[in-house]
């Protein structure tokens, strides 16, 4: 077995990226504080080729040395918006016909494998939304979410690193829809 060679890879190119469909899918990110995390939702999205990232209240945005460590450059491929509000942001985006989903325990969620995407939304555009790393997702935003996703766990914490959720659920949407075809 043999690595593969970035060239071998065929990655597109920032400007190609910008032009492919993308997922349609939108990551909101409610109060995340650690910049760390933020860049790597950055990177995991330009992984799923995911719509954009809605960055709210105390969210860190680019430029940044921080996100870049993490993203590595995605933080420039993947089309961001900071809005100050996180209840303003969900309902911009409900009112746009996404199905505002949030990704947290609540009374209700539906676990991860079980999730029927068509009980959300019946034209399947998604805005996922992502809380702060000690407090979650604040529940003024959850009032506002067309339902709750929570990611099964057996541990004594049941608690995820907030990004690492996000790897977990973006890779069961791109894995169910895949990119849109052009």
């Amino acid at each position: 077995m043999k690595k593969i060679t970035n060239q071998e890879l065929g990655r597109p190119t920032a400007e190609e990226f910008a032009r492919m469909a993308k997922m349609p899918v939108v990551v909101v990110l409610d109060n995340v504080r650690s910049a760390n995390n933020v860049g790597a939702f950055f990177r995991t999205g330009d992984a799923f080729g995911i719509e954009r990232i809605v960055l709210c209240g105390i969210t860190a945005t680019p430029p940044s040395r921080d996100i870049h460590k993490s993203a590595l450059g995605a933080e420039l491929t993947v089309a961001w918006e900071y809005e100050a509000d996180t209840v303003t942001a969900v309902e911009r985006l409900a009112e746009a016909g996404y199905a505002v989903v949030a990704v947290e325990q609540v009374r209700g969620a539906v676990a991860l494998e079980a999730l029927d995407l068509q009980a959300f939304s019946a034209q399947e555009k998604y805005a996922l939304v992502f809380g702060n790393e000690v407090e979650g997702v604040a529940q003024e935003v959850v009032n506002r979410c067309a339902g709750g996703i929570e990611i099964p766990q057996v541990g004594t914490k049941h608690s995820l690193n907030v990004s690492v959720s996000g790897g977990v659920v973006l890779w069961e949407f791109f894995r169910r829809l895949g990119l849109p075809k052009e």
